[in-house]
């Protein structure tokens, strides 16, 4: 009997290698040396005090990548490049893999303690417990602001998306519950001509925030608050959203923060709830179950189901449910208060 194709444990062997190529070409700070035109790989080296043969070898990788692009006059940023991994652009994911190369990177090498022991790796890696999670993305300005411009660049690939997957015709005030930067109140008020937003935001959070929302065309119909929405009175609305929040918590904590968006709902009153869905058996995608993992690592929090989402709502006041994959990085839950 023949054996199996090796490709894809190859492909796993080097996935990580992909990864740590393009996280540390961004670090180095190529792809913004390459924003204004073509540089040689010379021009690099000294540009970012490198040594010219080693940075080539990296760049060249990059071309292989799809993330460069080489010709007469040197490397330049592919559309990829320019899309996604310069600062200036308005999808940039440029803070999210600095947050991977920085925080997650290091904490997935603890794994295997993750898995014995059942709780995030911060402590292990860096000597950080308690709510280590937020300390470390809030622990300064800077780290902030790469957090958050991480934030934003997933939420401008999936709000749109989460936003359309249901009719939200009949609400009037949303109030996005730790929205970062706005991007799903921005999307739903662009999506709805007659709804207002709220953005409510931690303090630390709300003055950047205030910054990615100037220049946005509906900005005048969503407002900003400071609180924190497990300890003050949140604001009134007939639909709140959550997105990114959930799967930070365990199931206890989860109810929490429901029940407590419940009691404030109107009967007919919504929640909308931007993840990314497990198939109901629990067979993928693969994408959710790499999240799911990264979970461990780094919250108290999983991935979940749909019928799993459903359970949790529907025992703090919730009736219907229902969701919608949406192919972006985040899925659509709709539930209705009773």
């Amino acid at each position: 009997m023949s054996n199996p194709d090796a490709a894809p444990i190859l492909e796993l062997i080097d996935a990580f290698r992909k990864s740590k190529t393009m996280f540390t070409a961004l670090m180095l700070g190529v792809f913004e040396l390459l924003e204004d035109g073509p540089i040689d790989a010379a021009g690099l080296a000294e540009a970012i005090r490198a040594q010219p043969e080693p940075l080539e070898r990296l760049l060249e990788a990059c071309v292989c990548l799809g993330l460069l692009e080489c010709g007469g006059n040197g490397f330049r940023n592919s559309d990829l490049a320019k899309a996604y991994l310069v600062q200036s652009s308005p999808n940039t994911l440029a803070g999210y893999i600095k947050y991977s190369d920085e925080a997650l990177y290091p904490m997935w090498g603890n794994l295997s303690g993750a898995i014995r022991e059942g709780t995030h790796r911060w402590q292990e890696t860096f000597g950080l417990s308690g709510n280590a999670l937020f300390e470390h993305f809030f622990h300064t300005d800077e780290a902030t602001r790469t957090f958050l411009t991480g934030m934003h660049g997933f939420g401008m690939l999936s709000s749109p998306a989460v936003v359309r997957a249901f009719d939200l015709s009949r609400f009037r005030h949303l109030v996005d519950l730790g929205g970062g930067t706005g991007h799903l109140a921005l999307a739903a008020c662009e999506l709805y001509p007659h709804l207002r937003a709220t953005l409510f935001e931690l303090p630390r959070v709300t003055a950047f925030a205030r910054e990615m929302l100037v220049g946005s065309a509906v900005s005048n119909r969503v407002d900003v608050q400071d609180g924190d929405f497990f300890h003050d009175s949140l604001p009134t609305a007939d639909l709140y959203a959550v997105g990114r929040i959930l799967h930070d918590w365990g199931a206890d904590k989860i109810r929490v923060l429901v029940e407590r968006i419940a009691a404030c709902l109107p009967t007919g009153g919504g929640l909308l709830i931007a993840e990314k869905l497990m198939d109901d058996d629990h067979r993928g995608p693969l994408q959710v179950h790499m999240q799911s993992l990264n979970m461990l690592v780094c919250t108290e929090g999983r991935e979940r189901s749909l019928p799993e989402y459903a359970e949790l709502l529907q025992a703090s006041g919730f009736g219907a449910v229902r969701g919608v994959v949406t192919g972006q990085p985040l899925d659509a839950i709709l539930a209705v208060k009773d």
